[in-house]
């Protein structure tokens, strides 16, 4: 992987497209992307996409229902031309392949599927109360083969699965990695975090950072540090 600060990806969470205008302006210079999740999508709709104001746009739905409906909502969503979409591995591997199938029906570049393995929010304990016996890390590995023979473009992953997702699979999917705190950065609901230079050292393609950038004091320094130290 090349060394490219535009690897950093900014979560913006917030419901108010004002704010998300005010964050992207800031962060803009050192992000490759920005991220809109549910809360955003929500409150905005596909025509709060327009506060990207021309960056690309990760959108992460973790769309998650039988393979028909999945399909049916990622051809909804193919007008908005964004970069990446998210699914959930858990939901098998037909819903996968039918979310491929469907952005393939683009006609402009389609959106590269992203498939969900186990949240960061997940540790080992908090799987085994939802009957996934194992281990997170043997989870995402599962979950990783499925959704990636199904024709998944890459994975969403934790930081610490990122070397044996390298080593398993190769450099071939690309890998997007959430929960990343920076070093003295409080964790809030994040149970598997990583340091930026640590998940790039492993193997991420790109990192997203929510409310270590958008919390910050100032979100546009907070940014750019992230993104010197990945270089």
């Amino acid at each position: 992987m090349s060394e490219n600060p535009k690897r950093l990806i900014t979560a913006i969470d917030t419901a108010d497209p004002a704010q998300a205008r005010r964050l992207i302006d800031a962060v803009a210079p050192s992000c490759g992307m920005v991220k809109f999740g549910l809360e955003y999508f929500m409150a905005q709709g596909p025509a709060g996409l327009r506060a990207a104001q021309g960056l690309e746009i990760f959108l992460d739905l973790k769309l998650h229902d039988i393979p028909n409906t999945v399909a049916g909502a990622v051809r909804s969503l193919l007008p908005l031309n964004v970069a990446m979409l998210t699914v959930h591995a858990s939901g098998g591997a037909a819903m996968v392949a039918a979310a491929r199938e469907a952005a393939e029906a683009s006609s402009a570049t389609r959106p590269r599927i992203l498939a969900v393995t186990v949240l960061t929010s997940l540790d080992d304990a908090a799987l085994a109360q939802t009957g996934v016996a194992g281990g997170a890390s043997a989870q995402v590995l599962r979950l990783a083969k499925l959704a990636l023979d199904a024709g998944a473009d890459g994975l969403i992953c934790s930081a610490h699965e990122l070397q044996r997702l390298r080593e398993t699979f190769g450099a071939g999917p690309l890998l997007v990695v959430p929960g990343i705190r920076p070093a003295g950065a409080a964790l809030a609901d994040q149970a598997r975090v990583m340091t930026p230079q640590e998940a790039v050292r492993l193997g991420a393609d790109y990192i997203v950072v929510g409310r270590p950038i958008t919390e910050a004091a100032n979100p546009g320094l907070a940014a750019a540090e992230i993104a010197a130290v990945i270089r």
